[in-house]
């Protein structure tokens, strides 16, 4: 007894205890009895070591209770209450100035100030180590692996072996405060938890204070009837940038997204002044900061990219050509090259060239494997160099190089295997060629180099028949064009793209090459530069454009600079690609190529070649086989002008 009791207040606890009966002896509470047992069974009694009745641990001070003695952690759940914010019944860790029971989430917990931050701040973890308290905002947990999503990220639950990120977290569902639905709460404000949208909302409502005037967010009264800031209603803003103050939805740390963009481009590039500068600041100025930070923490090319600056190296093409995947590289080639880091460079040409080499491995003759070079060289490579000084940096074609090389192979092989070399090529040999080969013609492109450097001679290998393939009939054509030019549901840049299909004849490659300056807008006429002539457009497409011209497409690649491109794409610097632009188009059940022939022939009925060559930047052969197929001539051309001129000005 003389060590279990140690003051006059420890004895009468015992005795109260005690008066019930042996009974408190195999409960073990309140303390002091179970303290009381555990002297006793160090002196060789034989009673059971007290344990909690409900989750049966030993060793800790019990608590008396309705159903005998309990921990401390099962006591506070046997009296759980309704929290009087949240509603749910839990343990009661506070109480407001009513007296009104709280849970651990809705109850205010301590402030201190913050090792890290230096801000008073509710404490996450306190002191311990030598390492100082850390606020909620600050502190980010232990870094290991989540069962969940498989990502390294700070989770919760590492010591009991079943780690899991915030991200992946179960959330409670609980009444909003604003909209009254079940939801999970985005936040807890003084007037109760506020789900995402509803946060969302009172972030960007802002407007005319009633109090001070000034153009703020309104917070008073809470909800969509707010009228006054958070200055004027004596609160501390919903939400704040640390760094920036702008009061926006903060994304980390308690900073905005765009400060926390730049702060991680900044762990990316480095120090300033360096190689990359550019990219850091491109990377800034993202119009979609969250698509920057998503690319930022998971896109290949952006781990490429740490990878160029932690080695602090030159940045040259031919590091990246060594670097994969390739479609990962491409992204940041563009990027560095939008934004003056390298130095432009047709990749279309590169991989010619490359391809070319490869293929040229495969051929075993070593007479053969020289002819095909020298043709490659002197023949599809100079043509491709060609195009490249007269196209749109890096939009230069090469699949046509690729089949003519493929076909000259094929047909070097079959002469090979009747026992022929090119010089010895007959006439038959050709027309044997003609008849057992499928895509025979695409030969045709060797042989015309072959003869004219005079390796064979007196041989003929025609050309593919030119098929028409089918148009679209001018009532679908008409009632398509109507649907791109008032359906506002659509995509702009599709509605434009789709217009200038069925009423120009564009075709898709020199769609996306258009750049602003081939459009002139002003307040009543626009023009289109499509050839050496600009054309008038007309109202609504006029409009069309200058929607399009003006606010531009809703997604670009990250890091894109300014654009000179009318249909910017995904990568920095560069247009829509073509092959993506038609399938949306076919996704609007607008048939391209069969659009495109009908506005050539409605053309072609209606315009000499010469203007229609001229207007559409397409050659004078091409537009002579069009207005010969629409059945045109310079006679109904100038009967068209004429029956104009006369509606123009009536003779009275």
């Amino acid at each position: 007894m003389t060590a279990v009791v140690t003051n006059a207040a420890v004895l009468r606890d015992l005795a109260r205890a005690l008066e019930a009966g042996p009974g408190a002896l195999q409960a073990g509470a309140p303390p002091s009895v179970g303290r009381l047992v555990s002297e006793l069974r160090a002196r060789g009694s034989t009673l059971a070591e007290p344990a909690c009745v409900r989750c049966g641990r030993s060793g800790v001070p019990l608590t008396s209770s309705s159903e005998g003695g309990a921990c401390s952690s099962c006591r506070r759940r046997q009296l759980a209450a309704a929290c009087s914010r949240c509603g749910g019944v839990k343990p009661v860790a506070g109480r407001d100035d009513a007296g009104r029971a709280l849970c651990a989430a809705c109850a205010p917990r301590p402030r201190r100030a913050c090792s890290a931050c230096g801000e008073v701040r509710v404490i996450a973890r306190r002191a311990r180590d030598g390492d100082g308290d850390l606020c909620d905002r600050c502190y980010l947990g232990p870094i290991a692996t989540c069962g969940s999503c498989g990502r390294a990220k700070p989770c919760n639950f590492v010591a009991q072996g079943r780690a899991i990120c915030r991200s992946c977290s179960p959330r409670r569902q609980l009444s909003c405060a604003h909209c009254a639905r079940t939801r999970a709460p985005c936040v807890q404000w003084s007037e109760g938890p506020v789900c995402e949208p509803c946060y969302r909302a009172a972030l960007a409502r802002r407007g005319r204070c009633g109090g001070c005037g000034t153009e703020r967010r309104l917070v008073s009264p809470p909800g969509p009837a707010a009228e006054r800031c958070a200055s004027c209603a004596g609160v501390d803003p919903l939400a704040a940038c640390r760094h920036c103050g702008i009061e926006d939805r903060l994304y980390a740390n308690g900073c905005c997204v765009r400060c926390s963009l730049a702060t991680r481009a900044r762990e990316l590039i480095g120090a300033p002044g360096g190689p990359l500068e550019a990219i850091h600041g491109a990377i800034v100025a993202a119009p979609q900061p969250y698509s920057a930070q998503n690319w930022l923490r998971s896109a290949a090319s952006a781990k490429i990219l740490a990878g160029l600056a932690a080695e602090g190296g030159p940045v040259t093409h031919e590091v990246l050509d060594a670097s994969v995947p390739r479609q990962a590289v491409d992204f940041l080639r563009h990027l560095l090259v939008a934004n003056g880091v390298l130095e432009p460079r047709d990749e279309g040409l590169v991989r010619l060239e490359r391809w070319i080499g490869a293929k040229l491995e495969t051929v075993d003759d070593a007479d053969r494997r020289r002819l095909l070079a020298s043709y490659a060289r002197w023949r599809l490579l100079h043509r491709a160099r060609r195009r490249s000084a007269a196209s749109p940096p890096g939009l230069t074609p090469i699949a046509h190089a690729k089949t003519y090389l493929n076909s000259a192979i094929a047909f070097l092989a079959f002469l090979a295997e009747r026992g022929r070399d090119l010089a010895e090529c007959s006439q038959a040999d050709v027309d044997a060629w003609a008849a057992e080969s499928p895509g025979a013609h695409e030969a045709r492109d060797f042989l015309d180099w072959a003869l004219d450097r005079k390796l064979l001679a007196g041989v003929v290998l025609a050309g593919r028949a030119q098929r028409q393939g089918t148009a679209l009939d001018d009532d679908t054509r008409w009632a398509t064009l109507g649907r791109l030019l008032h359906d506002e549901d659509l995509e702009l840049t599709d509605r434009v793209a789709g217009c200038l299909v069925l009423l120009y004849g564009q075709q898709l490659t020199r769609i996306v090459a258009i750049t602003r300056d081939q459009l002139s807008i002003d307040d009543e006429v626009a023009h289109l530069q499509l050839g050496s002539t600009s054309i008038e457009i007309p109202e609504p497409l006029r409009g069309l454009l200058a929607r399009l011209a003006r606010e531009g497409r809703r997604y670009v690649g990250i890091g894109s600079p300014a654009t000179p491109w009318l249909f910017p794409g995904l990568s920095p610097g560069r247009p829509l690609g073509a092959s993506h632009l038609g399938e949306r188009l076919r996704r609007l059940n607008i048939p391209t190529m069969a659009g495109r022939r009908s506005a050539l022939l409605h053309l072609g009925a209606r315009l000499p070649p010469a203007v229609l060559a001229d207007l559409l930047g397409i050659t004078a052969s091409t537009a002579v086989r069009w207005v010969s197929s629409a059945g045109g001539d310079w006679t109904t051309y100038a009967a068209q002008v004429v029956s104009d001129q006369v509606i123009a000005n009536p003779v009275e």
